[in-house]
């Protein structure tokens, strides 16, 4: 296992998937110092041994390394160029990464700014929701330059299981717009076709059976599957957060002149379930856009 036995890490974000996140890097043996929104998850990390920051910038002084899981990229924002944001506190030589879903430009943007204080930048964003934070098997998707990479790579080691440096800053982003798009397509489908099974006659449970091993299988079929023959749509990653994902997708897309009519109709769909009540449900409740009774 990695040990981070002396290092020093601010951890900025506390929700489904921060809070596990940072008390992982506690396990490995990190000095952790917290921020978040809202103060209750703060203190109860701090009882179990970590600090609280007080703010992204008091965070970030007494840290040399931040990580920040933030819900989106105007969050990201805040906290980086806030009056008490990280680049007030940010010391020369620290590394900060964001493992959130943060636009592109944004991300390229904010690398400059780091720099620009001494620090160096590496984008980190991730896949594998709350299952894969709580057991540090998370994939990760990483961009920035090498040196910045291979500092960064202590930490992920102990948060993921999967860990690929895509290239320089951005890239970890423009690989997760990619894996958004192909979760929500994926999701779309199994939707589909579980919705087919059953007013068809078919049991949906029998039928995701049949289907695995075969080519129509997948993690998504096996998951997401599973919870919508369930009717399981506790969050494991909310669909708000996935309609936000798959607009970021579209819009960098679209500033690259690229068509994605499927991507846009899948994003349609997710806001027809969050206009019917299915925000702070499970992406995986997409099937209630297509099938009200599930």
């Amino acid at each position: 296992m990695t040990d981070l036995k002396g290092q020093k890490v601010g951890f900025i974000g506390l929700g489904l998937m921060g809070k596990p996140m940072a008390r992982n890097l506690m396990r490995a043996g990190a000095d952790i110092t917290v921020h978040n929104r809202s103060q209750g998850v703060v203190q109860e990390l701090v009882a179990e041994g970590m600090h609280a920051g007080g703010s992204p910038a008091g965070t970030a002084a007494a840290a040399q390394t931040v990580i920040m899981m933030l819900s989106d990229t105007p969050a990201v924002e805040g906290v980086m160029r806030g009056d008490d944001g990280v680049l007030v506190g940010l010391k020369p030589g620290t590394l900060v990464i964001d493992m959130g879903t943060t636009k592109v430009p944004v991300t390229r943007a904010l690398a400059v700014e780091v720099e620009a204080k001494g620090g160096v930048y590496v984008d980190a964003p991730v896949s594998g929701g709350t299952i894969g934070a709580e057991g540090g098997t998370l994939t990760i998707m990483a961009g920035g330059a090498d040196a910045a990479f291979a500092r960064a790579e202590l930490f992920l080691q102990v948060l993921g299981g999967r860990i690929t440096h895509v290239g320089p800053v951005g890239t970890g982003q423009v690989a997760k717009a990619a894996n958004q798009v192909i979760v929500g397509l994926n999701i779309g489908a199994v939707a589909e076709a579980l919705a087919l099974a059953k007013r068809a006659g078919a049991d949906p449970a029998r039928v995701r059976d049949a289907l695995k091993g075969g080519f129509a299988d997948s993690r998504i079929l096996e998951v997401h599957g599973q919870r919508m023959i369930d009717h399981a749509f506790t969050p494991g990653a909310k669909a708000t957060t996935q309609r936000k994902d798959m607009d970021q997708a579209i819009e960098l897309a679209a500033e690259l002149g690229l068509m994605m009519p499927a991507t846009a109709l899948n994003r349609d769909l997710y806001d027809k379930l969050i206009e019917n009540g299915g925000a702070e449900l499970d992406h995986a409740a997409l099937i209630k856009a297509i099938d009200p009774d599930a």
